[in-house]
């Protein structure tokens, strides 16, 4: 084996392996589980990805709104680096209490709205995880810990409503319903307790709707399943129908939430509001894992009890401390109103350029959660192009490039975005 010789690094990366180097290590050592584009990243920093050659890319992806404030933001980097040299950042056994923890999750409890308050004026309380799938999972639990104890559903035969082309993460229990054989086979049995319909159709949810029926995971808009959100009234709909059968509805806003549509939380623009709240990703800034599952204190100490749920380093103290000073940065930067503006213009130069392209066949999207949809179906040939030009997306379901840079774009990375996106889409 080659030995990796740091001795002589710039600041463009933690080492200077060659490329090919990257590709063959990468073959030889690591699962084949991404397709990834030919591109080695040594340094992200704002918008902005290099490689070794210093070539730079801006990143219209944000590690799907994992980097909301932007790669490496110097407020969350010190915050950080502080909490290593004091020697408040290691692990600690969940048997003892921490300051960093009760710290994050009062400032997260109420910068979220009321959720559940038709279980009453309680106040929030959330459970802290670490990658957004286990949080998913904790929602899960909760909505069938409340068919079970609230509803008098037999135990085991709970069943949640889920939606095709749902993307909620890929744990064997999340990928049982999943739309997507490939996330699917080969990895039975899966889990059982999960009816899907189509997206955006409300009737079809009140038909899929019985006597084990015990919550609803949505959406609000769709990330992987191909940048969709759904018609007006869909979200108030299943507020309605949670409310007349008595169901648990669940929000996954881990690819949405914090600021990505242009709102703080993304069921704000139809002012629905969920008796469960996902959040993940931008959580901790993208520098440390870092999810949550949030509800109303009551549901919260109904379902969870000591021994009922635990993680090692769910909510441990360095994550915690990205995830408070995260949530300063949305706030302070008004980072949910930076991203209404800048994809306000971004989302009508797109449209200027799809009206002049045979290439597309829809935009749609709020906020900087820009989806463009390409007639042939192939939008990975349009992000290579991209790429080539200095920019980095890739495709949603096949069929639909990803525009979601981080929500600190300024007028002039629009006009680079933009201008690229004119190249690869107009003959």
């Amino acid at each position: 084996m080659t030995n990796i010789n740091t001795a002589n690094r710039t600041t463009s990366g933690f080492s200077r392996i060659p490329d090919q180097q990257v590709f063959d290590y990468d073959s030889t050592f690591g699962a084949n589980h991404y397709g990834r584009v030919k591109l080695v990243v040594r340094q992200a920093k704002g918008v902005w990805l290099t490689d070794l050659d210093d070539n730079k890319y801006l990143d219209c992806l944000a590690a799907y709104s994992a980097a909301n404030q932007g790669h490496s933001h110097p407020r969350i980097a010190q915050a950080l680096v502080d909490a290593l040299q004091n020697n408040h950042a290691s692990v600690i056994s969940n048997v003892v209490y921490t300051d960093t923890r009760v710290l994050f999750l009062k400032k997260l409890c109420e910068l979220v709205p009321q959720i559940g308050p038709r279980f009453g004026n309680n106040g929030n309380k959330g459970l802290c995880k670490n990658g957004g799938v286990e949080s998913v999972e904790t929602a899960i639990k909760m909505a069938r810990y409340y068919g079970w104890k609230k509803k008098g559903i037999e135990d085991g035969k709970q069943e949640i409503i889920v939606f095709n082309n749902n993307f909620h993460g890929r744990m064997i229990t999340v990928v049982s319903f999943s739309s997507s054989s490939r996330y699917r086979d080969g990895f039975g049995p899966l889990t059982p307790g999960f009816v899907s319909v189509e997206y955006g159709d409300i009737d079809a949810v009140e038909k899929a709707v019985t006597k084990n029926t015990c919550g609803i995971l949505v959406e609000p808009m769709q990330g992987e399943g191909g940048m969709y959100q759904p018609p007006a009234g869909f979200l108030k709909g299943l507020r309605e129908l949670s409310d007349k059968h008595d169901l648990f509805l669940i929000f996954d806003e881990i690819q949405v939430g914090l600021g990505r549509t242009g709102k703080m939380f993304c069921f704000e623009h139809e002012n629905v509001i969920p008796d469960g709240l996902i959040l993940g990703k931008a959580l901790s800034g993208g520098l440390v894992p870092l999810s949550a599952f949030v509800t109303n204190s009551e549901m919260m100490d109904l379902a969870f009890k000591p021994g009922s749920d635990g993680s090692t380093f769910g909510g441990y103290p360095l994550a915690c401390v990205a995830g408070n000073t995260a949530l300063d940065v949305i706030t302070d930067e008004n980072l949910a109103a930076r991203s209404e503006q800048m994809g306000q213009v971004l989302k009508k130069k797109i449209e200027d350029i799809a009206a002049r392209s045979s290439h597309v066949k829809e935009v749609r999207g709020r906020g900087l959660f820009i989806g463009i949809e390409v007639k042939n179906g192939d939008a990975m040939a349009y992000c290579h192009k991209l790429l080539d030009l200095g920019m980095l997306a890739n495709d949603s379901h096949g069929h639909t490039i990803r525009i979601s840079p981080p929500l600190i774009i300024d007028e002039n990375d629009v006009d680079y975005i933009a201008e690229r996106i004119e190249k690869v889409l107009v003959d």
